[in-house]
């Protein structure tokens, strides 16, 4: 399966960040993942990505929070007003929302959904971290590679097959640099 998602760079950043969560569309709604993000990439900062870093975004941005509940909001209006998960293939809904951006530490964020499915196997030259959105679930909320919701932080180099299981989920991913290499 070739999915490229870092080639979906046709958002631009040069939107104003200051909207709020309420005003969606296409501007209105990447402004305001904008916002979300930025005070989880600032305290990412230069910090390592490894299994440490996802166990202080969990104590900070908890699953049970308020940025959560707001991403999750933000993820299912993007999703009915078509500025999230533009493209899809073999089942899997994606898309880059926010190309790479010095204003969030360099990150880029993608998007994607996906219910009972195996994704592409891909690496993360310089890391990712997933924040695990599960929609739903036949017997409880949906996992991502075997993780419940919040975060997850995979190290430079990290290769995996990206699977949720047990529902739906979205699933954020911030790039350091966009950097994602599909094999």
């Amino acid at each position: 399966m070739d999915m490229d998602m870092s080639s979906d760079t046709s958002t631009d950043t040069s939107r104003d960040t200051d909207t709020g969560p309420t005003d969606t569309g296409t501007d209105g709604g990447v402004a305001a993942l904008h916002r979300l993000i930025r005070p989880v990439t600032d305290f990412i900062g230069a910090q390592p990505l490894d299994a440490a870093l996802g166990e202080r975004l969990n104590r900070r941005f908890p699953a049970d929070g308020p940025l959560y509940a707001q991403v999750l909001d933000l993820c299912r209006a993007g999703l009915r007003e078509g500025w999230i998960c533009p493209r899809e293939h073999g089942g899997i809904r994606y898309g880059r929302v926010i190309p790479p951006d010095q204003a969030l530490g360099g990150f880029s964020v993608d998007i994607v959904l996906m219910k009972d499915i195996a994704g592409p196997r891909h690496r993360h030259p310089l890391g990712e971290i997933d924040l695990i959105l599960p929609v739903s679930g036949p017997s409880g909320p949906a996992r991502f590679d075997g993780h419940p919701a919040g975060w997850l932080v995979y190290g430079p180099d990290s290769v995996h097959r990206p699977t949720v299981s047990s529902g739906e989920a979205f699933v954020l991913y911030l790039l350091p640099q966009g950097q994602i290499d599909f094999h």
